[in-house]
């Protein structure tokens, strides 16, 4: 006869046996209890992957206080302090209307440009009783240059300093550490400075967040433009940094070839290379503030 620890043992083998040959789904229903969506969060630490947006947006109710800055390229040397004497700056905020749309307003110094824009989460990543594989959102800009025109010889009209931006954000988080997300990215602009180029610029971006701690992160972020749309002399925008979370400050520490932080910039006119060591070390600085407080769980 088996003594009391061994039949202990052979039932707790059994249990577990059963344990892992039924679903979560099964175990659901033979309780009664009905399935319930799974939303994926924190797919990336913040509403930035670098210079693009990512999937995230603020909650509803919440002002993110942002401050982008970029120095100069670290080729000038030991006389300009490897490019820190030199900065471009970007000042804005995003506010969460709701958990699904997030408007903004922002001003660099680079063309003195203002830019708003609004951010919309179409699809969220899912498991359970509703299965999503990826997280999708329209992401929507104006950009509006107010330094004087190069030119003033010419016509110059208001709808010259227009620029357009219309971008789909299409991401997953594989894992709690690896998150991915595709950027096919259209910017309009209704002035070009050469025939040879084009008013509508097609972009797609990639961008990969690879955690390595509770509060860190290393980001990587490349836009592929399509060739034939730029003048001769551009460059594709390739970001390195480093995410650190600190309660309500978020540090996103960077090298990029690109100086600007608005997308006509960034995609559209970008001229530095890694290669030549036209590279620009900068940070984001991410403040949030929770001006209304939530009165129940986002769906």
């Amino acid at each position: 006869m088996k003594s009391f620890p061994s039949l202990f043992i052979i039932l707790l083998v059994t249990v577990c046996g059963i344990q892992r040959s039924f679903s979560q789904t099964d175990l659901l229903s033979l309780l009664g209890e009905e399935e319930v969506t799974q939303y994926t969060s924190a797919t990336f630490k913040t509403t930035r992957i670098i210079n693009s947006q990512s999937i995230e947006n603020a909650a509803k109710g919440v002002l993110d206080v942002k401050i982008q800055h970029r120095f100069s390229s670290i080729d000038r040397g030991v006389s300009e302090f490897f490019g820190l004497d030199g900065a471009t700056i970007r000042i804005g905020a995003d506010y969460g209307l709701t958990n699904r749309i997030m408007i903004g307003l922002g001003r660099s110094t680079v063309d003195k440009a203002v830019d708003g824009f609004a951010k919309i989460k179409i699809l969220r990543q899912s498991s359970g009783k509703k299965n999503m594989p990826v997280s999708l959102s329209w992401f929507s800009s104006i950009e509006l240059k107010t330094s004087k025109f190069a030119d003033q010889t010419r016509p110059n009209y208001f709808s010259s300093r227009m620029y357009y931006v219309n971008q789909l954000l299409i991401a997953r988080k594989f894992s709690d550490g690896l998150s991915i997300q595709i950027m096919p990215t259209l910017v309009h602009r209704n002035l070009v400075k050469t025939s040879s180029e084009k008013n509508d610029v097609y972009s797609l971006g990639i961008g990969f967040r690879q955690k390595l701690t509770k509060r860190t992160s290393i980001n990587v972020e490349y836009f592929y433009t399509l060739p034939n749309q730029l003048a001769d002399g551009f460059e594709n925008p390739l970001s390195v940094g480093f995410d650190i979370e600190t309660g309500g400050h978020v540090f996103q520490l960077h090298f990029t070839n690109a100086t600007q932080m608005i997308y006509k910039g960034f995609i559209g006119e970008s001229t530095d290379s890694w290669s030549k060591g036209q590279i620009h070390f900068g940070f984001n600085l991410s403040r949030v503030f929770t001006l209304v407080k939530p009165t129940m769980p986002e769906q």
